[in-house]
């Protein structure tokens, strides 16, 4: 299996429920998710530099707003690296702010834009991230994405059907 069809099918699980079906015990999602990240650090890396890296760095509920909750998820570009086309979860707000490198995006209809070094864009809810990917060749380069999503969303992203592995 490849490391994208892995990680497709963890994303797919990630989305149920974390409670194993022979035992009936709730891992917690860190555990879970320490369990996948050992799984995919152990991939050849020649096949993990056509995708990007995500690290979920910060999550919690919004004390002040009832049913929503805040995340923010690190991605990193190796060069040349991209994602696959995808939606968010269907209440997320989404600000991106560019760490390091450019990184080339298109949303819903507009035209792709390239988004350097201190520079952001954002994302309203339902929309369609057609393209993101690193601008260039040579160089990584890096965003943080600020989710503000329904507390009961589970997944934040989700790859187009047709996009995903076979």
């Amino acid at each position: 299996m490849s490391i994208s069809a892995f990680t497709y099918r963890i994303a797919a699980l990630l989305r149920r429920s974390a409670i194993t079906p022979r035992t009936g015990i709730e891992l917690p999602r860190r555990m879970f998710l320490a369990i996948v990240a050992a799984g995919i650090a152990g991939a050849s890396p020649a096949i993990a530099q056509d995708r990007e890296q995500v690290k979920l760095v910060f999550e919690h509920a919004l004390p002040n707003v009832e049913g929503k909750r805040i995340a923010a998820v690190l991605v990193s570009y190796p060069p040349g690296s991209k994602s696959l086309p995808h939606r968010h979860a269907a209440s997320a707000f989404i600000y991106a702010y560019v760490l390091s490198g450019a990184i080339r995006s298109q949303v819903g209809d507009d035209p792709a834009q390239v988004f350097r070094t201190g520079e952001g864009f954002y994302e309203t809810p339902g929309s369609h991230h057609r393209v993101s990917e690193n601008a260039s060749d040579t160089e990584a380069a890096s965003l943080l994405a600020v989710f503000v999503v329904d507390s009961k969303d589970g997944a934040l992203t989700i790859p187009d059907k047709d996009a995903a592995p076979k």
